[in-house]
């Protein structure tokens, strides 16, 4: 192969001869650079709103909210009332706060799958042995699905995602870019409840309690949408990598392998025997819970039922979904633990919980900031307003909903470039855009899977997700003089097809009224 076409000439090194596309990256890496940490960024916005609401309180600043034709006025939160109310209630505001519960009951389950070795089992048995005819797709796919392992799914599958390539004589540079894209753009599109499912869920809850005191988003409300998602963008990535992509990495020359350097990232590809044997033990007690479940839920009076004997929102199953797949996560990974021996002694299970749940403290310190934030949010009535409002203006428009679910559309995927936590972005646009999509009679749970769409297909494009880094990390082992135009040269035209395809999947979706997921429509009704 010719050195000319390789990644060594590519990309000059000053920034007067980047590309515009080049400078408009080096702009949102700079910019995003000098945001605060998301902690102090909510605790500022806090501050931020209690001066606000000092403002407008005392201008008047007003509104009539349609649901109650109530007058909305803005509360002064530096008024000796509500300072009392901030000061006791910040306790209560993190403690209430509806994805902190939902989170932890989820992710104990699942630190035991993951740390007993269930998890990581599952992805490599996916990919290993795959067709080479199917590589692409089979990796892509496990990207996809690999958000039930949160952010660990990226350290798993990158590496996994190289080494499927070079099994079957392709370029595992390619490898690693695809199982990067897939995981970090597909991470909202998955085949079962998630922990971002259920903080997107409670963050939405809270949104749309602005407008319906009584109104709940369900874990599971976008859960019809993100199953179909995930074969969306795995076939979105498949296409761009064999169509473009593979022509792409072709032209670039690999270093030779260094004796000091394991190529393999200390990963294995194929399960040895005690894991195959480890994973039959796991399908068996999924048949036997979900067997269960299924015998629990089928009396008509069963306490899975709501009261008149449905699974609407009110029923067992629905309101608590968190702890039963909290708990299926629990027992199937203690099963796999005891078959391959990473379980001898039962006081082993509480060290992996605990040890499963270290990743994810920073995000329970966040929610502590983001608590105080939407209770004040909240507490100032500006959110309300500012979603009347907003309503107001885009109803004069009569631009209809189509329109205005593309500019809501837009703006996410140009937030996500700035602010990568998922979570962070979320908490920040929920309590405008759900309520003022409310009013404009679109569903929370619309508003929530449109945000899934904007949020993932762009991050990884983003220099400012940390992970960025870490897959230009594994690049470099094969390439060592690969740099970040490297991967935006791969990760650009991936993310364009996924925000393409998948936005286009959520608009058909949205047109025909197919739920998002059980009982979550696609229109809101005031009333």
């Amino acid at each position: 192969m010719s050195s000319t076409n390789t990644v060594t000439d590519e990309k000059p090194r000053g920034s007067a001869d980047l590309s515009w596309l080049m400078r408009l990256l080096v702009f949102i890496e700079k910019a995003g650079n000098k945001l605060p940490h998301p902690f102090w960024l909510f605790l500022s916005l806090a501050v931020i709103v209690m001066i606000l609401s000092a403002v407008f309180s005392a201008v008047g600043l007003s509104a009539v909210n349609p649901a109650t034709d109530e007058t909305v006025t803005v509360t002064n939160l530096f008024s000796t009332e509500s300072l009392r109310e901030i000061v006791a209630g910040a306790t209560t505001n993190f403690v209430t706060f509806p994805p902190l519960g939902l989170v932890l009951i989820v992710l104990i389950g699942v630190a035991v799958a993951e740390q007993s070795g269930l998890i990581p089992a599952m992805l490599r048995g996916t990919i290993a042995g795959a067709s080479p005819k199917w590589i692409t797709f089979i990796v892509a796919l496990a990207g996809t699905a690999a958000s039930i392992a949160s952010d660990a799914s990226y350290m798993i599958m990158i590496p996994l995602g190289g080494l499927a390539f070079k099994a079957v004589g392709r370029n595992p540079l390619l490898g690693c870019l695809v199982a990067y894209a897939a995981t970090s753009g597909g991470y909202s599109a998955a085949p079962m409840v998630n922990s971002l499912d259920t903080i997107l869920g409670g963050l939405s809850t809270s949104a749309a309690q602005i407008i319906d005191s009584e109104y709940t988003v369900s874990p599971v409300a976008n859960f019809y949408f993100n199953f179909v998602s995930m074969f969306v963008v795995a076939v979105a990535v498949t296409l761009v990598t064999e169509l473009v992509l593979s022509k792409r990495a072709d032209q670039i020359e690999l270093d030779e392998p260094d004796e000091n350097d394991p190529d393999d990232f200390g990963v294995k590809m194929a399960l040895d025997a005690n894991e195959k044997r480890g994973m039959v033990f796991a399908i068996i007690s999924i048949v036997a819970c979900a067997a269960i479940l299924f015998f629990l839920a089928l009396p008509a009076d069963s306490f899975l039922r709501d009261e008149a004997g449905g699974f609407g929102p009110e029923s067992g199953l629905m309101a608590g979904i968190a702890a039963i797949i909290g708990f299926g996560f629990f027992i199937v990974g203690i099963v796999y633990g005891y078959a391959t021996g990473t379980i001898r002694k039962t006081a082993d299970i509480p060290d992996m919980m605990a040890k499963g749940l270290l990743p994810f403290v920073p995000v329970i310190v966040l929610f502590f900031a983001a608590s105080q934030f939407l209770a004040l949010f909240k507490m100032s009535s500006l959110g309300e307003i500012l979603a009347i409002r907003g309503a107001e203006f885009f109803g004069s428009l009569n631009t209809g909903s189509f329109v205005i679910l593309l500019g809501g559309w837009l703006l996410v995927a140009l937030g996500a470039l700035f602010l990568t936590s998922g979570s962070g972005l979320w908490t920040l646009m929920a309590p405008v855009l759900v309520p003022m999509f409310m009013l404009l009679s679109i569903a929370p749970e619309t508003t929530q899977a449109l945000y899934r769409i904007g949020d993932s297909t762009t991050n990884i494009i983003s220099p400012m997700s940390p992970y960025f880094v870490v897959v230009l990390g594994f690049v470099q082992r094969y390439k060592k003089e690969a740099g970040i135009g490297t991967v935006l040269s791969f990760t650009i035209p991936l993310s364009f097809a996924m925000f393409v395809l998948w936005g286009l999947l959520f608009f058909i979706w949205w047109a025909t009224g197919i739920p998002w997921g059980p009982g979550a429509a696609t229109h809101y009704q005031m009333g």
